[in-house]
């Protein structure tokens, strides 16, 4: 059972970080930025992307999720007062939509939940194990 909850730490963990990089997209939904050479860059958008882990006989070891810039990070969109806007009245703004945003935070809270789920069945499957080992003795 040791392996079921290393697996689902793991879980945890990429849900831990599904959850961080929509709550960074979000708190810097309105950063916007020069997309002039040596200006303040707007903030750039982040995802994540998750790989499953393996080991040697190709069984099951979790999941590692890493937190990459998006392939557009921000767009031009023309905003001629804003202190950063170029010649041309242009700005970069996060390439952040809030409703995939909210889609992600709601991933990341079922799967943390089935996560924790899955280790509290294998605790319990540890202790009946436990419990049946014990009254055989």
């Amino acid at each position: 059972m040791t392996s079921a909850i290393s697996i689902a730490l793991s879980g945890l963990t990429s849900s831990t970080q599904r959850l961080n990089a929509s709550a960074a997209n979000i708190a810097n939904l309105q950063t916007i930025g020069s997309l002039e050479e040596g200006g303040q860059a707007p903030y750039s958008a982040v995802t994540t992307t998750s790989s499953a882990q393996t080991v040697g006989n190709g069984e099951g070891a979790g999941v590692v999720t890493q937190i990459i810039p998006k392939d557009t990070p921000f767009v031009p969109v023309f905003s001629p007062d804003s202190p950063f806007a170029d010649e041309n009245g242009v700005v970069g703004v996060p390439n952040v939509n809030l409703a995939e945003e909210i889609v992600n935070i709601n991933l990341a809270e079922i799967t943390y939940k089935a996560n924790l789920k899955t280790i509290q069945a294998a605790s319990d499957l540890d202790k009946e194990l436990f419990r049946i080992l014990d009254q055989k003795a």
